[in-house]
């Protein structure tokens, strides 16, 4: 038994808005989806007996996203370790408040806790006014090679509007805008275009999401990225610090070095938000005329109120993981700068930042992810979404 079975697969097209990802996955044809298939399948046979059951469940999931992705993420996690040359325990009894963390891991005759965490966890409720599936799929069908588009419901009407005239409006819009000048402008902190379309009662906003220029072109690909733009296009520092707020104190005393790792879903993830997160905000101060550096102390470690943080080692952090980006990111270890941490060792792929001197140090990884991972380099091999396999929702 498998997550997901061998079948004759004929459906292409893009991920529709009604369909849950677990659905998705199983329904997607094409060379590209079999390669994720067939090693979801065979990274899930590598957990032990007593854990494949719960993880097959959460995977096929079709009420939950956040199950699939947590769940991916936690097999990703599981993989590398593993490919890593370490030993890996499911959910040991450890600690003192009678909690079991995911992993207990030994390399080389050394220890440590893994507990992973997805970001989204917290946004389950958040899109409370999500836009009717026939609506988001009509958008979704408007052209848009270069942008995605951000859609956020402020007013829902009492009959379904008028599809075309939004699909005629947007296409315009859209095709008004460059995508590396808006990059440009957004690094230079200008907001990204917005578009309010109203009709018939309806107030829908839109914000364009430049796709990076690797990932333009190709007509087949879907426009919206974000059905509610609000809660994604938020505090991203704030996201992270709760996410390690909530997990490192859960099981109390380990006795041993303790990482929280983060799958980290964002649409801009830069080292910044994760390093204010963690370290505190970075300032200046001029004593006696020398700038001398230091940090506010709203970081995870850095805090000065409420209980310390030094049980935590380090944070673990993968921007955006997917099955199609898990050769492609490089996993990152935040070490824990308090000096009554436990010090924990980073593997060969993960990179590492420190503070040092109130200063962010950064070391690459000795080795690229894919090696751990037991995949080439370049996977999955192909096009996601073949131009002749368009869907028809358009």
């Amino acid at each position: 038994m498998g997550v997901y079975t061998s079948r004759n697969r004929t459906d292409a097209s893009p991920k529709r808005a009604a369909e849950p990802h677990a659905d998705f996955l199983q329904r997607i044809a094409g060379p590209f989806w079999d390669q994720v298939r067939h090693v979801i399948n065979e990274w899930w046979s590598h957990l032990p007996d007593q854990a494949q059951l719960g993880v097959r469940s959460r995977l096929l999931d079709g009420n939950s996203d956040i199950n699939v992705y947590s769940a991916l993420w936690e097999l990703y996690l599981h993989e590398m370790l593993r490919g890593s040359g370490c030993t890996v325990e499911i959910e040991p009894p450890i600690g003192t408040r009678g909690k079991n963390p995911d992993f207990l891991v030994t390399r080389d005759g050394a220890q440590f806790v893994v507990e992973a965490i997805w970001t989204a966890q917290r946004l389950t409720d958040a899109a409370s006014d999500a836009l009717p599936p026939q609506l988001a799929d009509a958008i979704d069908g408007v052209p848009s090679p270069n942008f995605f588009l951000a859609c956020e419901l402020d007013r829902a009407g009492s009959a379904t509007p008028p599809q075309k005239r939004l699909k005629a409006e947007l296409t315009r819009w859209l095709a008004s805008l460059d995508p590396d000048q808006v990059i440009a402008q957004h690094e230079g902190r200008i907001p990204l275009p917005r578009y309010t379309w109203q009709e018939a009662g309806w107030l829908l906003t839109f914000e364009a999401i430049p796709r990076s220029p690797g990932r333009r072109g190709d007509p087949t690909s879907r426009t919206i990225g974000i059905h509610t733009a609000t809660p994604w296009l938020g505090d991203e520092s704030k996201r992270v610090f709760d996410a390690v707020k909530r997990k490192g104190g859960k099981y109390g005393d380990l006795s041993l070095p303790f990482i929280v790792a983060v799958g980290h879903a964002a649409i801009f993830p830069e080292d910044e938000n994760t390093e204010v997160a963690l370290y505190g905000t970075r300032i200046v101060r001029a004593r006696a005329g020398t700038p001398a550096f230091g940090r506010m102390t709203e970081g995870y470690w850095t805090a000065t109120h409420g209980h310390p943080h030094s049980r935590v080692s380090g944070v673990l952090i993968v921007d955006n993981p997917a099955p199609w980006t898990w050769v492609k990111k490089t996993p990152v270890l935040w070490q824990s700068p308090d000096p009554s941490s436990l010090p924990v060792r980073a593997l060969p792929t993960w990179a590492t930042a420190r503070l040092v001197n109130a200063r962010v140090e950064h070391q690459p990884a000795a080795l690229p992810a894919h090696t751990a991972l037991g995949l080439p380099r370049h996977w999955p091999v192909g096009n996601a979404f073949p131009e002749q396999h368009r869907s028809s929702s358009g």
